[in-house]
C-alpha cells in the first residue's frame, strides 16, 4: 500500500507545479486545473523516496519541493518506474492506468538548468485516468491487482447447485480492490482444470488464480494434481498457512490436500469448496497476498 504525499498542478504550461490541498481526478482527461491535463500524459507521477534520494545527493543545492519536477502525484510506497504499463493505480473512487514510463526531455526543465540533472526522464510514470474522482495528500493510493477465479464442481457445472463459492470469491476479491478478469465454471475434471490454470496464467493478463472446490479426498477432487502440473514453481507456505488457520476452526481442515504455487508470474491457490470455509480463508489469506504478488510481477523487492 502506498500513500499520496502531495497533489500537484500548474494553471499554465511552462510554470513550476505547486502543491494543493486536493484535486479531482477527472476521467479521460486528467487533474482537473491543471494546464497539461487532457494531454497524451493525462497524469505524471512520482516516487517520493527517488525525490527524496535526490534531494540527499544536491546536499541542500537545490529546493525540491513538490511539484517541482512537474509531477501531478507524489507518492510513498512504491517504486513506480518498476511497474509495467497498464497496471492500474486506485486512490478512493480513482483508478488511473499507467501508459508511459519516463520520457524524453526535449528541452531543459527549471531543476535540470539548476542542478545539471533531472529524474523525470527516468523516474516519471504517466496515466490515464479511468474513473475519476477527489485525491488529497495522506490518502492510500494501492495497485489494483488482476484475478480469476476457477470454480470445479460437476453438480455446479451441470446446474443442480448454484456456484455460490465462486461468486463470494469474486465479490470478495472486489471489496479488496482486485480487478477480477475472469470467473470460470467447470467440471470436476483434472485435465480440464489444469488447461485453464495454464490458459489464464499463461495470458498474463492475472496476477492471481484462486479455485474453490476439489481439494478433498473424494475420486473426483483433482485440483491440487492439476495444479502441481500447471506449477513452475512450488509456495507452499500459502497452503500450509490458510490449512494451519482452518485448524483453528475446524480439525476436518486437515483433510485439505489444497497446493499454492506460481506459473509465470501468476500465483495459483487452491481454496475449499463451502461458501463457509472460502470466506474464512479469504478473510486470513488477501490481507497478506499484496507484496508477494508485487514482487512477482517485478515491481517490489523480496
Amino acid at each position: 500500500m502506498g500513500r499520496i504525499e502531495a497533489v500537484c498542478i500548474s494553471r499554465e504550461k511552462g510554470n513550476v507545479k505547486h502543491s494543493t490541498d486536493s484535486g479531482i481526478l477527472v476521467k479521460d482527461f486528467g487533474l482537473e486545473g491543471d494546464a497539461h491535463a487532457g494531454s497524451e500524459r493525462q497524469v505524471s507521477l512520482l516516487s517520493a523516496e527517488k525525490v527524496e534520494a535526490f534531494k540527499q545527493a544536491m546536499e541542500g543545492k537545490v529546493d525540491i519541493s513538490p511539484g517541482v519536477f512537474g509531477e501531478n502525484l507524489l507518492v510513498s510506497g512504491y517504486d513506480l518506474a518498476l511497474m509495467s504499463v497498464g497496471t492500474r493505480l486506485r486512490s478512493g473512487e480513482a483508478i488511473l492506468e499507467i501508459t508511459q514510463i519516463g520520457k524524453q526531455c526535449h528541452t531543459g526543465c527549471e531543476i535540470s538548468k539548476i542542478a545539471g540533472k533531472c529524474i523525470m526522464p527516468r523516474e516519471g510514470v504517466f496515466a490515464r485516468v479511468l474513473k475519476g474522482g477527489e485525491i488529497r495528500p495522506q490518502d492510500e493510493i494501492s495497485v489494483v491487482l488482476r484475478a480469476a477465479v476457477i470454480t470445479s464442481s460437476d453438480r455446479s457445472y451441470r446446474g443442480e447447485r448454484e456456484d455460490k463459492s465462486g461468486l463470494l470469491i469474486v465479490e470478495h476479491l472486489e471489496d479488496m480492490g482486485y480487478q477480477v478478469t475472469e470467473s470460470v465454471l467447470i467440471p470436476d475434471d483434472e485435465d480440464r482444470m489444469h488447461e485453464e490454470l495454464v490458459r489464464i496464467a499463461d495470458s498474463g493478463l492475472c496476477d492471481l488464480i484462486l479455485t474453490t472446490g476439489g481439494t478433498g479426498f473424494s475420486e473426483r477432487d483433482r485440483v491440487p494434481e492439476a495444479t502441481m502440473r500447471a506449477a513452475e514453481r512450488n509456495a507452499p507456505g500459502i497452503a500450509e498457512a490458510v490449512r494451519a488457520y482452518s485448524m483453528s476452526i475446524t480439525p476436518k481442515a486437515m483433510l485439505s490436500r489444497a497446493a499454492s504455487v506460481i506459473r509465470g508470474r501468476t500465483l495459483i491457490v487452491n481454496l475449499p469448496g463451502s461458501p463457509k470455509a472460502v470466506k474464512e480463508c479469504l478473510d486470513f489469506l488477501l490481507p497478506s497476498l499484496e507484496h508477494g504478488l508485487m514482487i512477482l510481477r517485478g515491481e517490489a523487492d523480496g
